[in-house]
């Protein structure tokens, strides 16, 4: 007997009606995850991943964007489900951290009041009640002297105070599945691992699933369980986190891992960055959309990059016309040890 995952994204399309044209931000991707586990989903900008999960939340303009395809939360289809059902699951069941919390967080309000509206509205608690509440998740995710700042503006909370405010507003009805979209951007390193190490314990004593958007692979291999790697509104390669970093599958990912800097390279070491730009989303390229910044396509038989799109398979994979052979080989030659590796 097979159980349903808690959430499972089936062949997810995303386009936007613009006055250039269709928008395809979403072609056709799919994914699982199962409660108490964390996918990080990692990327260039504008290759889906925070559409992705923005569409998971219901949080679309219907008259201007196209969704297709299947969405399910614990057992319910979201895709087409009414605005009235969503409104109760979005920051009851389902959750999301904001990747800029000064903008995200309102700057008429305080802090503990954006905190207790979402669970004076899902649990009909009193005002008395939902700041009590309030107090609690400021105490619970760090921040001193909770009572007094409770009643703060987020101007006046530093970066790392506001974006831990935002995680206790995302965490204040307990959400089973929380989207962390770029939580640690613009943070310095101290208060980034603060965060990380704030999701883990939180994760652990709730067992909720978080879906972690980010740039940073060193993030994400420290913090997530599944790797989900996109491109151009697609998923080019996915697996555990650890094996898709030692033994990356797709061209794309060797690009993302090239450009990083190593603790033991040269100062003066130079960077490997991706030739060429992401494609355009309202005309995207056949074939492989990743094949104009490929260094491999004239390694593969019958120009098949540029006219056949390749298909991600099942379990751990990448969408890439390459021979297992070809890619062992030039792992073999280019690809050095990388986060997450021991």
């Amino acid at each position: 007997m097979t159980t349903q995952p808690f959430l499972s994204v089936r062949d997810l399309r995303v386009r936007f009606r613009t006055e250039d044209g269709v928008v395809r931000a979403v072609d056709g991707l799919s994914f699982d995850l199962e409660r108490g586990r964390t996918l990080g989903i990692v990327g260039e900008s504008g290759s889906g991943k925070s559409v992705t999960n923005l569409t998971v939340l219901g949080l679309h303009d219907p008259r201007t964007t196209e969704v297709v395809g299947e969405i399910t939360l614990d057992g319910q289809e979201l895709t087409t489900a009414p605005e009235s059902v969503l409104e109760k699951l979005r920051g009851n069941k389902m959750a999301m951290i904001f990747q800029d919390s000064l903008t995200a967080l309102s700057p008429y309000y305080t802090v503990g009041r954006q905190i207790a509206e979402p669970f004076r509205k899902h649990t009909g608690a009193s005002r008395r009640e939902a700041r009590s509440r309030a107090v609690e998740m400021l105490e619970k995710v760090g921040i001193p002297h909770a009572r007094q700042r409770v009643d703060d503006y987020p101007h006046q909370f530093s970066g790392g105070m506001r974006q831990r405010a935002m995680i206790a507003m995302a965490l204040v009805c307990d959400p089973e599945l929380l989207i962390a979209d770029e939580p640690t951007t613009a943070l310095d390193v101290t208060v980034q691992a603060q965060i990380l190490d704030l999701l883990k314990d939180l994760q652990q004593q709730t067992g909720s699933a978080i879906v972690l958007i980010s740039h940073d692979l060193g993030v994400v291999a420290n913090t997530a369980d599944e790797l989900l790697v996109m491109y151009a509104g697609r998923a080019v390669e996915r697996g555990p986190v650890r094996e898709v970093l030692r033994s990356p599958r797709h061209p794309y990912t060797w690009g993302l891992l090239g450009s990083m800097p190593r603790l033991t390279s040269s100062v003066t070491e130079p960077l490997t960055p991706i030739p060429g730009t992401p494609p355009s989303l309202l005309a995207p390229p056949p074939g492989c959309p990743f094949h104009p910044r490929c260094g491999y396509v004239t390694a593969v038989a019958d120009d098949a990059c540029r006219t056949a799109r390749p298909e991600l398979p099942a379990g751990r994979g990448a969408a890439c016309h390459l021979t297992p052979e070809q890619r062992r080989t030039v792992l073999a030659e280019q690809i050095r040890p990388r986060p997450g590796g021991e």
